[in-house]
């Protein structure tokens, strides 16, 4: 995939599946059922979705999927399925995990950022990108380091502990700009200070949203996840963040669809539906 002068990769580390009902939050079953439909344990399926970049010389990665630490317990309540894997699709690229440069993670919630750090073949926690600077919002990171009981499921210390002794992080303060026609912004909501990433080439836009909309099926307004810990923010930032996406013809990622997984907005009767794009 093209856009400007930039190569975009879009990849996944597999799928897994979340409590459907958690997932839509106040929507009830039989509107999001329609949509996405339950398995036996009222879990919908979702793609762990990743985006390599190249850009300028460097390949830059928005998110690390879920990573290989998962235990039999963990990939079964999650139905964990990492195939294609992260490192398959890196692989399929002519990319090693040596040859990342950068890794920007949306927030630090396991299945976004489980994939930063790795068990080796000797059975040690190491970092999986070992030459990369993994760039995380500052506050983000506060906040991951001391989850208290509504959180603690979602933030797990060895996906990104380890990377502060390392010296391999990079804390951002907010709107900031990582690399030419790389920018993040603060999109909260899902999390206080969860970030989305702003793609710019040839005065072409893309945008990997995260979990501000983490699927096609969450573009409607109220169709926000119980997991969310600002709802209101969210709804907030996404009527904003929307706007400006059609205003601007941004192509837009949404990192947990299992079917669409980019596309651009139009408009119809008042409300935005979503036109497939492969540019």
């Amino acid at each position: 995939m093209k856009l400007g002068a930039f190569d975009l990769f879009p990849l996944t580390d597999g799928t897994f599946s979340l409590d459907g009902g958690s997932m839509f939050g106040v929507v009830p079953k039989p509107l999001w059922e329609k949509l996405c439909p339950a398995d036996s344990r009222n879990r919908i399926l979702l793609s762990l979705g990743v985006l390599l970049i190249q850009a300028g010389g460097k390949n830059i990665l928005i998110d690390s999927g879920i990573g290989n630490k998962g235990d039999t317990k963990f990939n079964d309540i999650y139905n964990v399925k990492r195939s294609p894997s992260l490192e398959t699709g890196l692989k399929n690229q002519g990319v090693t995990p040596e040859k990342i440069h950068i890794v920007i993670n949306t927030h630090l919630h396991f299945d976004h950022a489980g994939g930063n750090t790795k068990i080796d073949d000797d059975g040690q926690l190491v970092p999986a990108f070992p030459n990369a600077r993994y760039y995380i919002q500052r506050k983000e990171w506060e906040f991951a380091l001391m989850p208290n009981e509504r959180t603690r499921g979602s933030y797990m210390l060895e996906n990104y502990s380890l990377l502060e002794k390392t010296g391999q992080i990079v804390f951002l303060d907010g709107d900031q700009s990582i690399t030419k026609g790389i920018d993040v912004m603060e999109t909260p909501g899902h999390t206080e200070h969860h970030q989305s990433i702003l793609i710019t080439s040839e005065k072409k836009k893309a945008c990997f949203l995260g979990d501000l909309i983490p699927t096609t099926a969450h573009l409607s307004p109220p169709y926000i996840m119980g997991y969310d810990l600002f709802p209101l923010t969210t709804l907030k930032t996404k009527k904003k963040l929307l706007q400006q996406a059609y205003e601007e013809k941004w192509l837009l990622f949404f990192q947990h669809d299992p079917k669409t997984r980019s596309g651009y907005l139009k408009e119809k009767n008042g409300k935005f539906i979503l036109e497939p794009g492969t540019e």
